[in-house]
C-alpha cells in the first residue's frame, strides 16, 4: 500500500472515531485524574496513586506526569504518546532514535556526531547547533543543553510524548512540546535486572540496574548501568575500515531519603561517555576517479547534481572521523508537603565535553585540491546549572494552583578549525591552534559564551462543572547571551579586540517573551474526553560563530539568528470502547511560527550558521488507535499529518508558498504486537510495525526531496510468564533500505545505518 493510501485511510478514519464519540453508549467510568495531587516529579513508590488511577473494571490505566498535575491519560487536555516499560521492550526500543520513530508528528535526525543530532515535532524543528524544540525532562529534572538527549535508553519505567506548546510549564524550548522520561525508582523491594544484547556490525550491549530499600521506609537506592559497543555497517572504502563505529557507556545512581513524614530528599549522579565515528558524509557533486576514491583532479566538482535520494553504499574520507562525548551531571531535589501545598526545588548541573576531528569537504582520499579537503575539527566545553522552585497547590480541590521560578545559567567555549591535510592525520584541537608542521591549523573561529535564563511561571486549574475543566498557564522568560570573541581567532575578531584588551570582544544580547497556554477540557460521556487549547512557545536566539556570516556572503546571514516563536490552537477528542478494548485520540493543529531557523554550512571555514525564515505555517494532526483484536493481540495505528508553508522570507521571496525545510508532511507507525502464554510457564511476545516516512525537503528552496518511503521492524521472543527471563531477536530495516539519514543542502549527504539483527536475553531478580 502506498503512504497516500495510508494517509488517507488513516484520516478518514479520524472523522469515524469523531462520529463513533458521539453515537456510542457510555461504558464504566474511570476514576477522574483531575482530583488528583499535582505533578512534583516522580511518584514514590506506593500503591495508593495507582489505585486511584485505575479504571472501574480494574484494568491499569496510564497516567500523564508531564504536566502540571498528574492525570489519566484518556483526561488529559493534550496530543500524547506514552509508551510503558511493557511496551518499550516489546518494541526493541533502545535509544532515542527508536523512541521517536514510535510517536507521530514526530521525527529525529542523525547529525555529524552523538551530541548534534536534531529533532522535528509538528514541524518546529532543530537545526545543528541550535537549541532543541522540547524539553527534556527525566525524573522532574529538566536536561539543560540538547546534546545530552541522545543517550541510550535503559532502565525505563514510562516515556511521554507531549504535542504541542509546553512551555508554560517548562520553559523557553519547550516550543513544541516535552518529553517525559521516568525511570525506576527505589522501594522497599530488592530488585535487580541483567540484559544482554548482540548484533551485526559487531554490536554488543549490556544494561544492569538494581534497585531497593538501605533503611526499610526511610532510605532508598536505585542505580543502573549501560553499555553499548558497534563496530559499524557504513564501510569507508579507501581506509578499509568501518565509518560508523561507536562505544558508548553511562549510568546513573539516585538515592532518595525521606527525612521527615513531610519532607523528602533526592540526590541523584549520572554519567556517560561515547566514543565513535564523526560526520562520515558524501559530497555529491565530487567528481571522483573511476573506481577510486580521489578526486579527479581536471575537474573536481563536475560530479551529479545534489539529490536527496542518491545515497553510496561507502564513504571514501582519507581521514577517520573520530567523535567523543563526556557528560557529567547530578541533581538535588527537596520536596516538604504543606497542608495546603507542596514546595519542591530543584538543583541541577551538568557538563559537557564534545570534541569531532575528521576530513575536510568534500570528503575524499585527495587532500589540499583547491584549498579544500584538510581536516577539520570541533570542540565544546559546556557547564551549566539551573534551579527550579515550584509550589503546588494540594487536595483535591476545584481550583488548583501552581506558582514557580527558574533560573538557568551556561558557560561554554566552542572553537571550530580547517587544517592543512599532509596525510597525517587530524590533530585534535581545543582553545589553541596547531602549529606542528604535520597538520597546521588554516582557519581557527574560537568564542566564549554566558548564558543566563530567568523566569516566572503560575498555572490555575479550575473545575468549572464536574465534567468541564478550565486551564490556564504563564511564564515570561528573559534571556541573556553573553558572547567572548576569541582574539587568536583567524577571522571575524572586531577592532579592538586583543587578548590585553577584551571589551571589544564581547557581544551581548537579551531575548525575552512570554508563553500563556489556556486550555478547555469537557466530558460529554463518561469514556470520551474533548478538549481545546490556545499556546504561545517561546525559543530564544543565537549568535554564531565570528566570522561565519561574512564567510558565507549569503542574504539573511548574520551574526545573530532572531528569537523564534510560534502561535498554536489545537483541538482534540479521546475515547475508550468496547469495554476498553478501543483506545482513540486524534488532534488537529495550526501554528503561525515566526522566525524558524534554518541551517547553512559553508565548507570551506567548517562554518555552521543558523538563518531566520520570517514565518511558516503549520497545518496538522495526529491519530493514534489500539484496538485488541483478540486476548493477547493488539493492533495500532499511529500517524500524524504535517502541511507546512513558508508563509514570508524577506531575503528570498521566491521561497514563499514552498514547504519549510526538515518538515516530513507524513510520519506512521502501524503494526501489531502479541503477548501470550503458550504453557502454564512460558509466553510467547512479538512485534511488527511499519514506520513511514513522508516526503521531506531540506532547504527553503525544496532544491531536492527525499521522498517518502518505509521501514519495516520486527521483535519477537519467548519470555516467563512472570516475566523474570525473556530472549529475544529483532530486525530493523529489514528490507535494508538505504536513504540519507541528513541532508545538507548543496550536497552533503549522511546515510542512514543499513538492515540490523540481533537479540537479546534479559533476566530481573
Amino acid at each position: 500500500m502506498r503512504p497516500s493510501d495510508i494517509r488517507r485511510r488513516l484520516f478518514t478514519g479520524t472523522f469515524l472515531c469523531s462520529v463513533c464519540l458521539w453515537q456510542m453508549p457510555a461504558f464504566a467510568a474511570v476514576d477522574p485524574a483531575s482530583q488528583t495531587t499535582a505533578n512534583t516529579g516522580p511518584a514514590k513508590p506506593t500503591t495508593k496513586t495507582t489505585s486511584k488511577m485505575a479504571s472501574s473494571s480494574g484494568s491499569e490505566a496510564i497516567v500523564v506526569t508531564g504536566l502540571s498535575r498528574r492525570q489519566l491519560a484518556q483526561r488529559a487536555p493534550v496530543s500524547v504518546s506514552i509508551f510503558s516499560q511493557q511496551t518499550l521492550k516489546t518494541a526493541n526500543v533502545q535509544n532515542p532514535y527508536d523512541l521517536l520513530a514510535l510517536a507521530p508528528n514526530v521525527s529525529i535526525v542523525q547529525g555529524q556526531s552523538a551530541g548534534s543530532s536534531f529533532a522535528t515535532i509538528r514541524g518546529i524543528s532543530q537545526v545543528r547547533n541550535g537549541e532543541s524544540p522540547f524539553a527534556v525532562v527525566v525524573d522532574g529534572v529538566q536536561q539543560m543543553d540538547y546534546r545530552q538527549f541522545t543517550q541510550d535508553l535503559f532502565d525505563v519505567s514510562q516515556i511521554e510524548v507531549l504535542r504541542g506548546p509546553q512551555g508554560d510549564l517548562w520553559g523557553r524550548n519547550a516550543i513544541g512540546g516535552a518529553i517525559i522520561i521516568n525511570t525506576e525508582q527505589g522501594s522497599n523491594v530488592t530488585k535487580a535486572n541483567v540484559l544482554g544484547g548482540f548484533g551485526n556490525g559487531d554490536d554488543a550491549r549490556v544494561n544492569l540496574g538494581a534497585s531497593g530499600p538501605i533503611v526499610k521506609d526511610r532510605v532508598f537506592y536505585d542505580m543502573a548501568f549501560s553499555e553499548h559497543s558497534f563496530g559499524g555497517l557504513i564501510p569507508n572504502a579507501y581506509l578499509q575500515q568501518s565509518a560508523d563505529y561507536l562505544n558508548e557507556y553511562g549510568g546513573r545512581a539516585h538515592v532518595r531519603t525521606v527525612l521527615l513524614p513531610e519532607l523528602t530528599a533526592d540526590f541523584r549522579v549520572g554519567f556517560d561517555e561515547t566514543r565513535g565515528g564523526a560526520a562520515y558524509y558524501e559530497y555529491q557533486p565530487t567528481k571522483f576517479i573511476p573506481g577510486t576514491c580521489f578526486l579527479d583532479a581536471s575537474d573536481p566538482f563536475g560530479g551529479p547534481a545534489p539529490n536527496a535520494n542518491s545515497i553510496s553504499t561507502h564513504v571514501c574520507s582519507n581521514n577517520r572521523g573520530l567523535n567523543t562525548r563526556d557528560i557529567r551531571n547530578a541533581s538535588f531535589t527537596l520536596t516538604y508537603d504543606l497542608p495546603f501545598a507542596t514546595v519542591r526545588n530543584v538543583a541541577g548541573w551538568v557538563k559537557i565535553n564534545e570534541y569531532s576531528g575528521l576530513d575536510q569537504f568534500p570528503y575524499t582520499a585527495s587532500y589540499d585540491v583547491d584549498g579544500v579537503d584538510g581536516g577539520q575539527t570541533q570542540w565544546t566545553t559546556i557547564t551549566s546549572w539551573e534551579d527550579d522552585l515550584r509550589i503546588s497547590s494540594s487536595g483535591h480541590t476545584r481550583l488548583r494552583w501552581m506558582l514557580g521560578g527558574y533560573y538557568l545559567d551556561r558557560r561554554d567555549y566552542l572553537s571550530t578549525t580547517v587544517s592543512d591535510d599532509t596525510g597525517q592525520g587530524v590533530y585534535r584541537v581545543s582553545t589553541t591552534p596547531v602549529t606542528a608542521s604535520a597538520n597546521p591549523t588554516t582557519s581557527f573561529l574560537g568564542n566564549s559564551d554566558h548564558d543566563q535564563d530567568f523566569a516566572l511561571y503560575g498555572h490555575l486549574s479550575y473545575d468549572i462543572l464536574k465534567s468541564l475543566t478550565g486551564d490556564f498557564g504563564y511564564r515570561y522568560d528573559w534571556n541573556n547571551l553573553n558572547q567572548y570573541i576569541d582574539p587568536i581567532s583567524t577571522s571575524g575578531v572586531p577592532a579592538g579586540c586583543t587578548e590585553s584588551s577584551g571589551t571589544a570582544c564581547h557581544r551581548s544580547i537579551w531575548f525575552g517573551h512570554g508563553q500563556p497556554k489556556v486550555s478547555l477540557s469537557w466530558l460529554p460521556l463518561s469514556n470520551v474526553t474533548l478538549y481545546a487549547d490556545y499556546g504561545i512557545g517561546f525559543r530564544s536566539g543565537h549568535f554564531n560563530q565570528p566570522g561565519t556570516a561574512q564567510a558565507a556572503h549569503l542574504p539573511g546571514v548574520a551574526d545573530t539568528a532572531q528569537a523564534e516563536s510560534a502561535q498554536t490552537v489545537e483541538a482534540g477528542v479521546k475515547g475508550r470502547f468496547f469495554d476498553d478494548r478501543l483506545t482513540a485520540e486524534g488532534s488537529v493543529f495550526r501554528t503561525w511560527d515566526r522566525n524558524p531557523f534554518y541551517f547553512l554550512f559553508v565548507g570551506a571555514l567548517g562554518a555552521q550558521i543558523l538563518v531566520n525564515i520570517d514565518q511558516v505555517v503549520l497545518t496538522g494532526g495526529e491519530l493514534q488507535l489500539n484496538y485488541k483484536l483478540l486476548p493477547g493481540l493488539d493492533v495500532f495505528a499511529n500517524a500524524g499529518y504535517t502541511n507546512s508553508r513558508i508563509n514570508r522570507f524577506t531575503f528570498n521571496p521566491n521561497d514563499v508558498g514552498n514547504w519549510a525545510p526538515y518538515v516530513p508532511n507524513f510520519t506512521a507507525d502501524v503494526g501489531l504486537q502479541y503477548r501470550r502464554p503458550i504453557t502454564q510457564t512460558l509466553a510467547f511476545f512479538g512485534r511488527f510495525d511499519a514506520e513511514f516516512k513522508g516526503k521531506q525537503y531540506w532547504d527553503p528552496e525544496n532544491s531536492t526531496a527525499r521522498r517518502s518511503f518505509e521501514l519495516y521492524n520486527l521483535n519477537f521472543g519467548v519470555e516467563s510468564v512472570d516475566r523474570r527471563w525473556s530472549a529475544s531477536i529483532y530486525m530493523k530495516n529489514m528490507a535494508n533500505y538505504r536513504y540519507a539519514q541528513e541532508f545538507v543542502d548543496g550536497g552533503f549527504v549522511l546515510p542512514a545505518e543499513p538492515r540490523m539483527v540481533g537479540g537479546q536475553i534479559a533476566f530481573k531478580y
